[in-house]
């Protein structure tokens, strides 16, 4: 179950390891484009551009998120810029009332050497992994059918985009046991993607009653997660060779003999392998990986 590596110098050498989308992107066009596609500021519950040509973001109270993003009607905003995939912020609307969302379809997938087709797949698997190991560090997301064909949707994180990992974990040491978590759910999805800026802060907030709301952090992008090689790429080293607190570790043993179905369906048999040989690595060591060579880093770092 386990995989030598006897190249890899990082404190964990025995650590487990088309024609969808065409160059131009035009089969997506009639949905909008980059240019469609404007930062907007928060208004109490709407982010709303004020000169009146940006995206207005209608956020809503919704008690279950999983069965509205499941149920909800989609109506797509325009493209997300910056993406190398065809990924589009929507609205989802359901019993008359709305939250925006991620969509990324298979079909605005490019073609990766060293991936199967269906990343969407494995950006679903990240959040139920999340879940399983009760750490709650991926927003919502689930597997539906959208404008495009069968895709990923996850929940919106409406927070402060100006900051990423590397402020945060500089000035707001409240948040180090979460990203030791996130570290930890690098590790299990074995993620090749952890950038900064795969951070993103929701910041303190207080409400008309005077109850106060923490600060938290939430990850996304992580469909280049749960290979069968192991390949994890993070920028979260500082927490390399501290003991992983043993709650965790205990919600990590559980995996070591089995993989959550609705997980492993979404896997191939190579890659749930995978998934138990790293968690027996976890429960072995039961200490974080560390990276002396400096090269397991995601590029561009933010």
């Amino acid at each position: 179950m386990t995989q030598e590596h006897p190249d890899d110098e990082s404190g964990a050498d025995d650590l487990p390891d088309s024609d969808r989308f065409d160059d131009e992107g035009a089969e997506f066009d009639h949905l909008g484009g980059d240019d469609d596609f404007h930062d907007d500021q928060e208004d109490d519950d709407e982010l709303d551009d004020d000169e009146g040509d940006g995206v207005r973001l209608r956020i809503d109270q919704i008690d279950d998120p999983i069965e509205h993003l499941l149920r909800g009607e989609i109506e797509v905003e325009g493209r997300m810029p910056y993406s190398s995939n065809a990924t589009f912020l929507v609205h989802v609307t359901h019993d008359g009332k709305s939250h925006p969302a991620i969509y990324k379809p298979m079909r605005g997938e490019r073609p990766l050497w060293d991936f199967e087709p269906g990343l969407h797949r494995r950006e679903v698997a990240a959040y139920r992994m999340s879940e399983a190991l009760g750490i709650h560090v991926v927003p919502p997301t689930v597997l539906r059918d959208g404008p495009v064909g069968e895709g990923s949707v996850q929940w919106f994180v409406a927070g402060d985009f100006t900051e990423h990992y590397f402020t945060m974990m500089e000035s707001m040491p409240e948040l180090h046991d979460r990203f030791r978590a996130m570290a930890l759910l690098d590790i299990i999805c074995n993620n090749t993607d952890r950038k900064s800026g795969h951070c993103i802060l929701v910041p303190e907030r207080t409400a008309e009653d005077g109850t106060v709301t923490p600060a938290s952090v939430w990850g996304i992008d992580h469909g280049l997660c749960f290979a069968a090689e192991y390949k994890l790429r993070t920028v979260i080293w500082e927490f390399g060779d501290e003991d992983i607190p043993e709650p965790l570790l205990d919600r990590v043993n559980k995996l070591v003999d089995r993989i959550p179905l609705d997980i492993a369906a979404l896997l191939s048999d190579d890659e749930v392998e995978a998934i138990q040989g790293r968690a027996a690595w976890c429960v072995k060591h039961r200490r974080f990986p560390t990276d002396p060579t400096g090269r397991r880093y995601p590029w561009p770092l933010v």
